[in-house]
């Protein structure tokens, strides 16, 4: 087997059948294939172009399907719903536990052994580039289908997460309501620059008219990839922490 052919994908029927629909094997690789693949063989068309497409596809059909189920709703709760829904993170879970696509990404060799087939980045990618191609091949009804067998489950899940569709505006308010300050994000960052762990402290600080601090509290700490994914578990933490105090009272 050449270099060229040996990362090609094994047949996709189950891929396929979790997908619930058909595309053509041209259209499948390319969906399936990443651009450190298509840098070390020219020539071969990686799927951002159907991700971008993909993307716009998934927006359209998840929020027609809240705008239709949640008709009491405000534009602020079903913007906030829509966007948990198609996260990184929610679409990245949908690639691993449905689809269980990381097995037919084409990756280049640099990337397949930094684990790319396992980063949520790229799998959040692939999903919207599968929605792009069924989009592309069958139009879309089709594409709407896929996305509905995809996002439903997770869609209905957003709708009873109440205060984590937005942890800061959540624990902004919720500080508020108890009579005590904004909460502020401390930041720390550790390891590898290629790796990075961000840690966020959500705290409150009491000021006196000089701006010296005179009180201080850590209520919540989170780490994550990215400083908001940080500032975000911090800020579920402090709710949680000042929301147990509040029932305590």
């Amino acid at each position: 087997m050449t270099e060229d052919t040996e990362q090609q994908p094994q047949p996709a029927n189950e891929l396929l059948e979790a997908l619930g629909t058909t595309i053509s094997p041209d259209l499948l690789v390319q969906a399936l294939t990443h651009r450190s693949f298509s840098h070390e063989h020219p020539g071969v068309p990686n799927y951002e172009r159907l991700e971008f497409l993909g993307d716009a596809v998934l927006e359209l059909v998840s929020t027609e399907t809240l705008f239709t189920i949640h008709p009491d709703m405000t534009e602020g709760q079903l913007a906030k719903m829509r966007a948990k829904a198609v996260s990184e993170d929610a679409l990245s879970a949908i690639a691993k536990t449905k689809l269980k696509v990381g097995p037919y990404i084409l990756l280049g060799h640099g990337e397949a052994e930094q684990g790319g087939a396992e980063k949520n980045s790229i799998l959040c990618d692939i999903v919207e580039s599968l929605i792009g191609a069924t989009f592309l091949e069958h139009g879309i009804d089709e594409a709407r289908k896929v996305v509905h067998r995809l996002i439903d489950d997770t869609l209905a899940e957003v709708a009873t997460e109440g205060p984590a569709l937005d942890w800061k505006t959540s624990l902004t308010v919720k500080a508020h309501n108890m009579g005590l300050p904004d909460p502020i994000y401390r930041m720390e960052v550790s390891g590898p620059e290629y790796a990075q762990i961000f840690t966020a402290k959500a705290t409150l600080v009491m000021t006196d008219k000089t701006g010296g601090e005179t009180y201080k509290e850590v209520i919540g700490v989170g780490k994550g990839s990215s400083k908001r994914k940080a500032q975000l578990a911090a800020a579920e933490a402090g709710w949680k922490t000042l929301d147990q105090r509040k029932d305590n009272r």
